[in-house]
């Protein structure tokens, strides 16, 4: 049999995809991609992350990632500004789908939103997909407190902006520490104008 009909012959593996950070004034953008094991029930809650509280969403991360294939993929501020949030929503998707298939071949991808984007395998785009497929909650889930966590270590080294309460997006508190402060390296300058 040919290394191709075995392939198509191979279970397809179903990975969700999901971005957090798109639309912060800081901070990277950041993507999750997971394959939820095969079983009947998950002891978490799955499901778009930011309809659940922090510590629902740390508590499901940590499941995930004992119990889960998944990849995590990371664009910098200065990326987004440079080639676009969209572009760079991309670059992060495709990092994260690729470690998930250093593990898994045959893989069919399902993204959260609209948008068209590539890459190598078969894929579908599902508007609200965050909370209709659970893969891609689950993917959800691991961006955002991947995310989170991060915003949280640069808060340290840039304690004047707050970044560990609102995460870098458009909070009053955030504004006016832009004002006082004026921007860091952190910042995506091309939100900010």
């Amino acid at each position: 049999m040919s290394k191709t009909s075995k392939q198509s012959s191979a279970k397809i593996i179903t990975v969700g995809v999901d971005e957090a950070g798109r639309g912060a004034l800081a901070g990277p953008v950041v993507a999750g991609a997971c394959v939820l094991p095969k079983q009947k029930s998950i002891p978490v809650i799955i499901g778009d992350s930011k309809q659940m509280t922090p510590k629902q969403r740390e508590e499901s991360f940590e499941w995930l990632i004992k119990h889960c294939v998944f990849g995590v993929g990371m664009t910098d501020a200065a990326t987004i500004d440079r080639i676009g949030i969209v572009a760079s929503t991309e670059i992060a998707m495709q990092q994260a789908v690729k470690a998930v298939s250093m593990k898994h071949s045959n893989l069919y991808i399902l993204i959260d939103g609209r948008d068209a984007f590539w890459f190598d395998w078969p894929h579908s785009s599902i508007i609200h997909g965050d909370s209709i497929e659970p893969c891609i909650g689950a993917a959800s889930i691991i961006a955002k407190v991947t995310r989170d966590r991060w915003m949280v270590k640069a808060a340290m080294t840039h304690p004047e902006y707050g970044f560990d309460g609102h995460k870098g997006y458009g909070a009053p508190e955030h504004f006016k520490a832009i004002k006082t402060h004026g921007q860091c390296l952190l910042h995506r300058k091309t939100f900010l104008h």
